[in-house]
């Protein structure tokens, strides 16, 4: 087989052709780094070797990409990067990021774990299945959860006079504790909770 024309593409492609008809579209720094010029002869395992080299560049782009806007846990990383590429460039790209300390579980889990409880006033149940939901290894999560120290009663009253003030309409209650029930407090935390914001009220 002979590599007869490559021509640039958008976002650092270029369009191969081999034998005079367009084979596929391939990272252009990738061509040019392993010398994949027009004229070169190529085989199969030639070919082969050149996308896995492409899709692979291409990964670790997206990747770093992806972390340039915010940080991700290893599984999401991977999980994203796997949309435009192979699952194994996908690995490859997230266990690199890894290696470069761009990707720390346990500080993602650190951040993220103190983002759902202090601002989305979830209970730490459901933060610990949030963060398994984004890939985080139970012990990580466990342990981080075990740094942060809340008052559910404080927390379930801040969510209350934020989102439900009038308590006192028996709809509007029955929406709260249902709320407050997907946020993963348990039902004896709502009803104290509850009692107090009436009372105060």
């Amino acid at each position: 087989m002979l590599i007869t024309a490559i021509e640039p593409r958008r976002k650092a492609m270029s369009a191969v052709y081999i034998d005079g008809e367009f084979a596929l579209n391939l990272d252009t720094r990738t061509l040019l780094e392993n010398r994949f010029d027009v004229g070169r002869e190529i085989d199969d395992e030639d070919l082969r070797r050149i996308i896995a080299l492409s899709d692979e560049n291409r990964a670790k782009e997206k990747a770093l990409w992806l972390i340039s806007y915010r940080s991700h846990s290893k599984k999401e990383l991977t999980d994203k990067i796997r949309r435009t590429s192979s699952a194994e460039a996908a690995e490859k790209a997230a266990d690199r990021m890894e290696e470069l300390g761009l990707v720390n579980d346990a500080d993602f889990a650190r951040r993220y774990a103190g983002k759902l409880i202090f601002t989305k006033k979830m209970s730490k149940r459901a933060a610990l299945a949030e963060l398994s939901r984004k890939g985080i290894d139970r012990e990580i999560s466990e342990r981080v959860l075990d740094e942060i120290e809340v008052d559910y009663q404080e927390q379930i009253t801040e969510f209350l006079l934020k989102k439900y003030k009038n308590l006192g309409d028996e709809r509007v209650k029955r929406r709260a504790v249902a709320a407050l029930q997907r946020l993963g407090y348990g039902w004896d935390d709502i009803n104290r909770a509850v009692r107090n914001f009436e009372s105060d009220d």
